[in-house]
């Protein structure tokens, strides 16, 4: 459940909406370009597809995520990153970087000398 509580700093806020272990690899697969939902389950494989259901719809429901819903039979739904989640996207790319730079740090100064 998300918390009431507001948040100052604005971090914890963040945290929550890229929190899980698909949201950001759907951020950045939603970035490239909009997709069904059966190609999102193909490109990212290990996640379910009631996992798959629940992040586009938290993604939804915090304006990071636009659910297309074209009235046509056979049913079509396309999935696209909002303006709101490119932002996020951004900022999850800056976190990428610092990442990467922390883990080399880290590895250089584990290596035998």
């Amino acid at each position: 459940m998300r918390s009431k509580e507001p948040d100052d700093c604005g971090f914890a806020t963040a945290l929550q909406a890229i929190g899980g272990k698909w949201k950001t690899s759907l951020l950045w697969t939603l970035h490239l370009r909009e997709h069904r939902f059966a190609e999102l389950r193909r490109l990212l494989p290990g996640i379910s597809e009631k996992v798959l259901a629940q992040q586009l719809r938290q993604m939804e429901a915090d304006g990071l995520v636009h659910r297309h819903d074209y009235d046509e039979v056979p049913p079509r739904v396309e999935y696209s990153i909002t303006p709101l989640g490119l932002s996020l996207n951004d900022a999850v790319t800056a976190m990428s970087a610092w990442g990467k730079q922390h883990e080399s740090r880290k590895a250089s100064q584990e290596a035998p000398v």
